[in-house]
């Protein structure tokens, strides 16, 4: 029996200032460029105001990228183009900057964490400070067993949490949110299919390599078998995660969850950081509040649970590779958003007021 409370979360978590958004958009109505002409920019602008609590809105200057990684039992069954247990390559790549993220990253000048939560790998094959949350080796096959034991669930929800405190104590102002997994967006689909109430085939993708039609089908079998292991423990969300999630998904879950307490803004990448911030939504309601919606990857699963917590992705662009590749290619939409919405002077006769210290700074 698990002697964590989820309500806890509720309690805890609060919206965006309401009364710096409307002082946001009043702001907004005085300056130069006519409200609207700047499209979703401007509604991007006043939300950032409101998750950071000042008038005109800081920028971004300490943006992370957060990497929660593990293996996922059942791509035993050859519903992933990645063989079983591969992660750990897929780990090293970003940790060498040979991986897509790493690319962007360099570029963008973001720092790169990567926290182990289930990698199926000896803990010493990679550095400790990667490996030190690890709760697990592997996840179990969901469509037969457990992922996780309860136990498990709850030490990995909470390693999340403990991420996010740290990220938040060490000065990070905003999150990019992905995933380094082999087999992780099934589990993804099994927990969004099973919170929204759909069929298998709804929601099964073709993952980040894409899977041929034969795999397709096996993928979906899958999800539809995890499924029936699901409906019992929906009105449980920690008992969701161990039974169809994994180390990497319950830690993401608590991450997600943490730092909406702690008011960071998270920027979500694709399927498998949705189906996490759906479970979070079902923890707490206000929680998805302090998310942005990266990019739309093409995952029929990820397209539904974004639908039903009301979030409209940023960019389009089909990105499929994971690794938080997606969401951070949306950052310098958000920077740009926030030098916008505080740098644009004002019309002929309103007083431009100094920075940081507007109607509702803080």
């Amino acid at each position: 029996m698990s002697s964590l409370n989820l309500d806890d979360f509720t309690d805890l978590i609060e919206r965006p200032d309401g009364g710096v958004r409307r002082d946001a958009e009043t702001r907004r109505q005085r300056q130069i460029v006519p409200a609207g002409a700047l499209g979703r920019l401007d509604e991007l602008g006043e939300w950032l105001a409101a998750a950071r609590g000042t008038v005109p809105v800081r920028p971004v200057e300490r943006p992370r990228v957060v990497l929660f990684a593990g293996d996922h039992g059942i791509a035993e069954l050859g519903v992933s183009a990645r063989p079983a247990g591969g992660a750990e390559q897929l780990v090293r790549a970003v940790l060498e900057g040979a991986s897509p993220v790493s690319v962007l990253a360099r570029r963008l000048e973001v720092p790169v964490r990567v926290v182990d939560m289930g990698l199926d790998c000896e803990p010493d094959a990679l550095p400790k400070d990667v490996t030190r949350h690890r709760v697990r080796r592997g996840s179990g096959r969901i469509d037969v067993e457990d992922a996780l034991t309860l136990e498990e669930a709850e030490a990995a929800l909470l390693a999340g949490a403990a991420v996010a405190d740290e990220e938040a104590d060490s000065g990070t102002d905003l999150v990019v949110l992905g995933d380094v997994s082999v087999g992780g967006t099934t589990p993804a689909a099994v927990l969004i299919a099973a919170l929204c109430g759909t069929d298998a085939s709804v929601v099964t993708g073709r993952g980040g390599v894409a899977i041929d039609d034969l795999a397709w089908m096996r993928k979906c079998a899958t999800i539809r078998d995890a499924l029936r292991r699901a409906r019992p423990v929906l009105g449980d969300q920690l008992q969701l995660l161990a039974a169809v999630g994994g180390a990497d998904l319950a830690a993401m879950t608590g991450f997600l969850l943490q730092c909406a307490v702690r008011k960071l803004p998270v920027i979500l990448d694709g399927v498998v950081a949705a189906a996490c911030a759906l479970v979070a939504q079902r923890v707490a309601f206000r929680a998805p509040d302090w998310w942005l919606a990266g990019h739309d990857s093409g995952e029929p699963g990820q397209a539904k649970a974004l639908d039903r917590m009301a979030l409209e992705p940023l960019l389009e662009q089909g990105v499929k590779v994971g690794e938080g590749v997606g969401a951070l290619l949306a950052l310098p939409l958000v920077r740009a958003a926030a030098a916008l919405a505080a740098e644009l002077p004002e019309k002929p006769g309103h007083e431009t007021e100094p920075e940081g210290e507007g109607e509702a700074a803080q």
